[in-house]
């Protein structure tokens, strides 16, 4: 029965079903037990087409199951399982609808065949994301979800102008393999950036993730802009621009977030940096560089999830995530702190933990294909991810100087989802086959080599060697109190006072010109009275016989007309 029913409506239904539900742990259980439903479903599912409908004479593919679908449908899955039980304690209606939602559009435009079907569900994401950035219930808050919406949306609406384009170029909507060579491509192109937080396009990401609520930013995490690392990859590989957007995508990051005091923006910044080197990958294209792009997506979701659950844990606890405000908190949350030291060698890239068995087959297709420059910026990138992921954030918030705070160990549950997330981390890292067995190309790739072993070790302690030569020094910025405004200063500070400086001045060139013409048609109003009102010089000068003949004239020319006519 289970193969009859597009994945994502077990979501739908289960949403429904938890509004029925008395508030406590029946709803919290149904947010685990529908995912896990889900990745079964999945993993059992043949490859091919399940389930399509016709609608206004398209014929929509709802469940195109590949092997690129399935990787990415399977670690959706397990990041909806993780993320809902770590939200245990929430009680809240709005955030639990949201997640279900949240990652049912996500896994259904996933295996949409179809780019009128990953239209609904790309909106879909955009919609059901934006009530956990809400559901925080501030002002803040409030205008982040406004801003992140307007931004999702403006997407959706991009993507769907590019599809009609296409549809009337090609007479197709398939979701396959697409070149840059019409507006139509580049608009869906454009519109899969805005998702994946393309440079100068990547602002929502920093400003809404630490806007959410602390369960919030974990899910949101793990599904929007790996969404759209799906759908660059299904729509876009081998596309060379990707290649070099990877790159800046990668290097950017990191100078804002050594800067940054919020550590949850510091993991936002990382989160980009890691996306960075997928694009590559999809850029690159080759049957390799995509399954390290899709290896790299599955480990950098979990392991993304478990520093944003180790942040939040922190922030549960003490109210704060602010690297200034914290430090010596290994004291207390011994367990979250080795949870969030597991979670920084991941993205770090230490052998043994899951982003080197991931990150090294990118790297490699880079070196492989004679990208000197790209893979030296790549490995530079590694480094800065170790310094502002790696050291800074279990540092400063576990070590570091003592902020006085003594908090109460994490929740059980909270505890128990970083625990499973860590135990995957390291399970991949040890084991890398299960995952490559899952990815869409035959891999040929061995991670544990002496010459990726040494070099990784070599790079990963000489950024060890950098950090503590600037701590030492005083060059490493201080943490802080302070706002650090990217290119986001743009919309959030330029934008407004120059809509309000041309608002001033439109609106006191309509006032002058209705002012004017207010004042030119009194004038006129006032002059016809004087002339031919009931004291005007006309009206003392027309006798009414006179008056008679006139219109006695005029009916008869009326007359005249209509009888001709």
């Amino acid at each position: 029965m289970l193969d009859q029913i597009p994945t994502a409506y077990l979501f739908f239904a289960a949403a429904i079903v938890l509004l029925a539900l008395p508030k406590g742990p029946m709803r919290a259980g149904l947010l685990l037990i529908v995912p896990i439903i889900a990745a079964w479903q999945i993993w059992t599912m043949p490859l091919g087409m399940h389930y399509a409908v016709p609608l206004f004479g398209f014929d929509l593919e709802l469940m195109r199951v590949d092997k690129l679908a399935r990787v990415f449908g399977l670690i959706f899955s397990l990041a909806a399982f993780l993320g809902n039980l770590y939200a245990w304690h929430v009680r809240d209606t709005v955030q639990q609808v949201a997640a279900l939602l949240y990652a049912g559009s996500a896994i259904g435009a996933v295996f949409a065949g179809d780019l009128i079907t990953l239209f609904f569900y790309w909106e879909g994401t955009a919609i059901a994301s934006v009530f956990l950035i809400w559901a925080r219930r501030t002002e803040g808050a409030f205008h982040t979800g406004m801003r992140y919406l307007i931004i999702q949306i403006g997407s959706g609406v991009i993507l769907l102008a590019g599809v009609a384009l296409v549809y009337r170029d090609t007479g197709s909507i398939v979701f396959e393999t697409m070149t840059l060579g019409s507006l139509g491509t580049w608009l869906i192109f454009l519109s899969f950036g805005i998702k994946a937080a393309f440079p100068l396009l990547h602002n929502w990401l920093q400003d809404s993730y630490p806007a959410a609520t602390i369960t919030g930013t974990v899910i949101l995490s793990a599904f929007t802009t790996k969404l759209a690392i799906y759908a660059l990859a299904r729509g876009f590989a081998g596309t060379e621009i990707l290649i070099y957007i990877g790159v800046v995508m990668a290097v950017f990051p990191i100078f804002f977030a050594e800067i940054e005091n919020d550590l949850r923006r510091v993991l936002a910044y990382s989160l980009n940096n890691q996306l960075g080197f997928m694009v590559v990958g999809i850029g690159i294209g080759s049957d390799m560089a995509l399954n390290g792009t899709a290896a790299h997506a599955f480990a950098h979701i979990l392991y993304k999830a478990l520093l944003f659950m180790s942040v939040g844990a922190v922030m549960y606890r003490t109210g704060t995530s602010k690297a200034s405000e914290l430090g010596g908190l290994y004291r207390t949350m011994p367990k979250t702190a080795m949870f969030c030291l597991v979670g920084a060698a991941s993205i770090s890239a230490f052998p043994l933990f899951s982003g080197f068995v991931t990150k090294s087959i990118i790297l490699d297709e880079a070196a492989s294909g004679g990208m000197f420059v790209v893979w030296l910026a790549l490995v530079f990138a590694s480094a800065g991810v170790l310094s502002h992921s790696g050291i800074k954030i279990p540092f400063f918030m576990f070590f570091a100087h003592d902020s006085g705070k003594r908090p109460k160990e994490a929740p059980t549950h909270m505890l128990l989802a970083m625990g499973l997330t860590a135990a995957l981390c390291i399970a991949i890292g040890v084991y890398p086959a299960p995952l490559y067995a899952l990815l869409p190309f035959e891999v040929d790739f061995t991670p544990y080599t002496t010459s990726h072993v040494v070099g990784q070790l070599q790079l990963l302690l000489f950024a060890l060697l950098a950090f503590g030569i600037l701590m030492r020094t005083g060059i490493h910025p201080p943490e802080v109190r302070a706002i650090n405004l990217d290119t986001d200063w743009s919309y959030r500070w330029l934008l407004p006072r120059i809509i309000r400086k041309v608002a001033t001045v439109v609106s006191a060139i309509w006032s002058g010109t209705l002012g004017f013409l207010n004042r030119r048609v009194k004038n006129i109003i006032t002059g016809l009275y004087h002339s031919h009102g009931p004291e005007g010089r006309m009206a003392s000068s027309w006798p009414t016989g006179s008056m008679v003949i006139w219109i006695s004239v005029l009916l008869g020319a009326t007359l005249i007309v209509s009888f001709f006519s």
